[in-house]
């Protein structure tokens, strides 16, 4: 049982919170309930004092708009200045450029992620076909002979590909990759990928007046996620909390 300010919260409405809440364990999910309820409780409490109208819990769960209303009210929202979002521009140049372009063939070899021995066949046989590719095998005939992928009919051909067209796992290794038969398989949830990068064309840069309203909407919104965090903490520690403790459990929702 928890209670916040002797406001109990119960262990079935902790347990109907862990729906919302994946993790590894039973215990790391229910910490992150818990931290919710709790969390969710000192906004209502406040939100009361200050005479912000809070729906009712009973009619469909209650709405959390007064959550908005209470933190415009007790949060400042900053604005970053020109010389805060031209610091940042300068200090992270690879964040504003163009997105490349690669042009890539693969081949899959396809097994499912929960099937350990398909995987471990799939690598290995993706192993295989790369040291045949060194040795001069022609990348096309493989393609169709071995892949699982509709591409194969196009001899394993992917086009040109810009970030955000393929599942993350793949994208990040191929947009890392020298031109060429890259030396070792691609592993995604798919497989593991022979793949062969063909051209690269690299991103170019973006002049700081094309980036400059996206970056100052980042600063002022990572700013405000730390004093929202800030507030939370605060109003915690002015609070009577009995069954939970933010400190033991590192508190993952105010990160």
């Amino acid at each position: 049982m928890i209670q916040v300010n002797q406001n109990e919260i119960p262990e079935k409405v902790i347990l109907e919170e862990m729906q919302y809440h994946p993790a590894e364990t039973r215990e790391e999910a229910m910490a992150k309930a818990a931290e919710a309820l709790v969390i969710g409780e000192l906004f209502k409490q406040r939100a009361k004092d200050l005479g912000i109208e809070v729906a009712d819990d009973s009619a469909d769960g209650g709405s959390d708009d007064f959550i908005e209303t209470l933190i415009d009210r007790e949060v400042a929202r900053p604005e970053a200045d020109e010389q805060a979002c031209r610091q940042y521009f300068e200090q992270n140049p690879e964040r504003f450029k163009t997105s490349p372009i690669v042009e890539a063939r693969h081949i899959l070899l396809a097994a499912a992620p929960d099937d350990d021995l398909e995987r471990v066949n799939a690598k290995r046989m993706a192993e295989q076909l790369i040291e045949e590719l060194k040795q001069g095998h022609d990348f096309a005939q493989l393609a169709r002979q071995y892949s699982s992928c509709p591409s194969k009919e196009t001899d394993g051909n992917l086009g040109q590909l810009s970030k955000g067209q393929t599942v993350p796992e793949f994208e990040r290794q191929l947009f890392t990759a020298d031109t060429g038969i890259m030396k070792y398989p691609v592993e995604t949830r798919y497989g593991f990928h022979v793949v062969s990068v063909d051209h690269k064309i690299e991103g170019k840069p973006l002049p700081y007046e094309a980036v400059r309203d996206k970056i100052a909407e980042y600063l002022e919104e990572k700013v405000h996620r730390k004093a929202v965090s800030q507030y939370i903490q605060a109003l915690a520690n002015e609070a009577d909390i009995k069954g939970f403790d933010f400190v033991s459990t590192g508190s993952p929702l105010l990160q």
